[in-house]
């Protein structure tokens, strides 16, 4: 396909001024429609033009810059691709950080975001978390579940507590697993003491580590009553690391053993493929309702159509996180949502006709983007 004037690449420099934008829209208190609108159609503009394998995709869906009206209207991305193909804007740098998943659906292949800077996935998530976790409070004492970026410096979740961890958290803060697993006991004479001394604690780390500490609690007869302002963050699932708890067991277990009421028992729903995160408000009934800053948004569709599903049927997930400066801000995701006020519920993974349609999603766009 020919390009027109309109639709080739744009001028070069334009990654310095889009960063630069992007920082400036996340800084804001909030965004019209036609606002959000406009910074996503100036990302869809230089990602067609600096992207060739999304490009060819594009295309393939007969979607340009010069027709492309409005953020919903931008082709998603499924999130396989990302498995399959570098998909970047950036040229390839020693300075790049790569984050890349966790690949425990397919082992051998992993996905991967490439990141030419730091700095707007940085701004995403203390703008976000100061506001969602943080909720105004000042520093606090945290405990990590999850091991440090030295020994997982490809994780996107690693990242983002070491970010919660130093910029949030007091210096008595640290991390409480190793090499060796979860420290327990250490972990256990840091939740006596903030108990002991009324200071707020915040626990943070991934959903398995929870579990493991739920079980040591409750083989160990030991439960906690932490002060009041005390929270937790878990994220991530399961990913075959402990056994599986269905949500309400796993919040009323964390709530008994803990004392922490369970509108403080907050979830985090991300991925590596995006740059900004999605919180609830706590878990006192499950499941919770999820919604980003006003740098994200979110639509349900039918994979096999890519078209918007009807109020109140449930589809899979499509984000538009305008901090996905380099990749793609647009991705076809594999989880299943239903639109609630306010922001979605989260219902699990795709299957039967619903994966399928994510499969044949993938394999559409290796051809268009090989073409």
């Amino acid at each position: 396909m020919n390009q027109t004037p309109a639709d080739r690449p744009a001028a070069t420099g334009a990654a310095s001024e889009v960063v630069a934008d992007v920082l400036a829209f996340i800084a804001q208190d909030g965004c019209t429609d036609d606002e959000f609108d406009r910074l996503a159609l100036r990302l869809f503009a230089h990602q067609y033009g600096n992207n060739p394998a999304y490009r060819r995709f594009c295309q393939r869906r007969g979607a340009t810059p010069r027709n492309v009206k409005r953020w919903s209207d931008i082709p998603a991305v499924p999130i396989d691709a990302f498995k399959e193909l570098d998909l970047r804007c950036e040229a390839p740098a020693a300075t790049d950080r790569v984050f890349m998943t966790s690949g425990t659906t397919r082992s051998e292949v992993k996905g991967r975001h490439f990141h030419p800077t730091l700095a707007v996935y940085d701004r995403s998530m203390t703008r976000n978390f100061s506001r969602r976790f943080m909720q105004g409070s000042g520093p606090m004492r945290m405990g990590i579940l999850f091991p440090t970026e030295t020994v997982l410096p490809n994780s996107s979740l690693a990242h983002y507590l070491a970010l919660a961890l130093n910029e949030f958290g007091t210096e008595e803060s640290r991390y409480f697993v190793s090499p060796n697993g979860l420290d327990i006991p250490a972990l256990c004479d840091a939740l006596a003491d903030a108990e002991r001394r009324g200071l707020p604690y915040a626990l943070l780390g991934a959903s398995y580590s929870f579990v493991h500490l739920i079980d040591e609690l409750q083989q160990r007869g030991l439960s906690f009553r932490l002060p009041t302002g005390s929270r937790v963050l878990d994220t991530g699932g399961y990913k075959r690391q402990s056994r599986e708890l269905p949500l309400d067991a796993f919040y009323a277990a964390l709530s008994a053993l803990l004392g922490i009421e369970r509108s403080q028992c907050i979830n985090m729903y991300g991925m590596t493929e995006l740059s900004t995160q999605f919180y609830d408000a706590g878990n006192a009934s499950v499941p919770s309702v999820k919604s980003g800053p006003h740098w994200i948004r979110s639509r349900l569709v039918d994979p096999l159509t890519g078209r918007d599903v009807a109020r109140g049927e449930r589809g899979i997930l499509v984000h538009c996180d305008l901090a996905n400066f380099n990749s793609v801000t647009t991705i076809l995701t594999e989880d299943v949502g239903l639109a609630a006020d306010g922001g979605f519920l989260l219902l699990g993974r795709a299957e039967g006709a619903q994966a399928k349609g994510c499969s044949l999603a993938v394999e559409e766009f290796i051809r268009a983007a090989a073409a």
